[in-house]
């Protein structure tokens, strides 16, 4: 089979940071589920592994999304049936959706919607579990009513992330959703997404905050530059409010979160397959949930760029709009 990935990090992307190589196609045992791969997308988890991390072996296969057939199960599958369509997010540790074929625990994969195209569908999983998982189980917000009269700011809301987490709190959750963009499509976007209120990040969000009709935010998620934005947060967060971040900020000062009670609360969507835990299944069963309300027309595809066939050019290329910072929901590529 065809794989793309690389066999040295590379810090300083460049034409020859992602090759394509020829690998046996994987078996699939145990809870493995061997996926014929047909889309993916691009995250910046992407961009970060090729960057600093090592091949284990002699090559690296990326990718965290994908969308593909089920050609073969293993021995304790229970979930799945050959012939199935599949979206996944897949496992850190283990190689990604970047090749023709790939082996995925069925507890991490769910039945993809079928009202979405292979390409609107990959777009969709590692950014919907990271943002159901942020809102629901990290910060423990309610679905339904129980939230009315509270409100939620999410910094970066434009990205990948953040276009499933404002959908998410808009229909399934009662919170007034204010997002932050810092350019006028962004906003735009943010705005066919439902927020209610759209602020600027790159200027003071405090001072915007005085022009709505609210006073503080019971909850404040920060997908990026989370380190910067620190101060203003303090100011805008109510006492004993709940913050929480999924970058890795270089320096972030959690004394600041003291006076006013304000619990952290990180989000990592790997660490369910990373450590085995007992909730494992808990993505398998969110993947469904999820695409019986983007089938249902609640949620839909945040499908930002398609950039064509899965290829080193293309996704270097993904890799570059992603570290310039300047992407608009989720870049998928196609086919091999």
């Amino acid at each position: 089979m065809k794989a793309i990935g690389y066999k040295a990090a590379s810090p300083v992307l460049n034409e020859s940071s992602l090759e394509v190589v020829n690998l046996p196609t994987p078996i699939a045992t145990g809870h493995d589920l061997l996926i014929e791969v047909n889309a993916v997308s691009v995250n910046p988890v992407d961009t970060k592994v090729r960057s600093s991390a090592a091949p284990k072996g002699d090559f690296k296969i990326l990718g965290w999304d994908g969308v593909g057939i089920v050609k073969a199960v293993g021995d304790k599958v229970s979930l799945f049936s050959v012939g199935d369509r599949v979206y996944y997010a897949g496992d850190l540790v283990r190689d990604g959706s970047n090749a023709e074929y790939q082996l995925v625990d069925e507890r991490l994969v769910g039945h993809a919607p079928k009202s979405l195209t292979d390409a609107q569908a990959a777009a969709l999983p590692l950014t919907a579990i990271t943002a159901w998982e942020m809102l629901f189980d990290r910060l423990g917000v309610s679905q339904g009513e129980q939230e009315l009269g509270k409100s939620i700011l999410i910094i970066g809301a434009a990205g990948g992330v953040g276009s499933i987490l404002t959908q998410l709190a808009k229909q399934l959750t009662s919170l007034t959703v204010v997002g932050t963009a810092s350019r006028q499509q962004s906003a735009q976007w943010l705005t066919e997404l439902g927020v209610d209120h759209v602020i600027d990040h790159s200027k003071s969000m405090s001072e915007q905050l005085t022009a709505l009709p609210l006073e503080e935010f019971d909850y404040v998620v920060s997908l990026t530059n989370s380190g910067d934005h620190l101060e203003e947060v303090i100011k805008m967060i109510k006492p004993q409010g709940k913050y929480a971040l999924i970058d890795d900020p270089k320096e972030f000062n959690i004394m600041a979160l003291k006076q006013k009670s304000i619990s952290l609360h990180w989000e990592f969507m790997f660490t369910r397959s990373m450590f085995q835990t007992d909730d494992m299944n808990a993505q398998h069963k969110l993947l469904n949930q999820l695409a019986t309300l983007v089938d249902k027309g609640v949620i839909k595809s945040t499908l930002g760029q398609h950039l064509g066939k899965i290829s080193p050019e293309n996704l270097i290329q993904a890799h570059q709009i992603l570290e310039s910072q300047t992407s608009r929901g989720k870049i998928v590529l196609e086919g091999f």
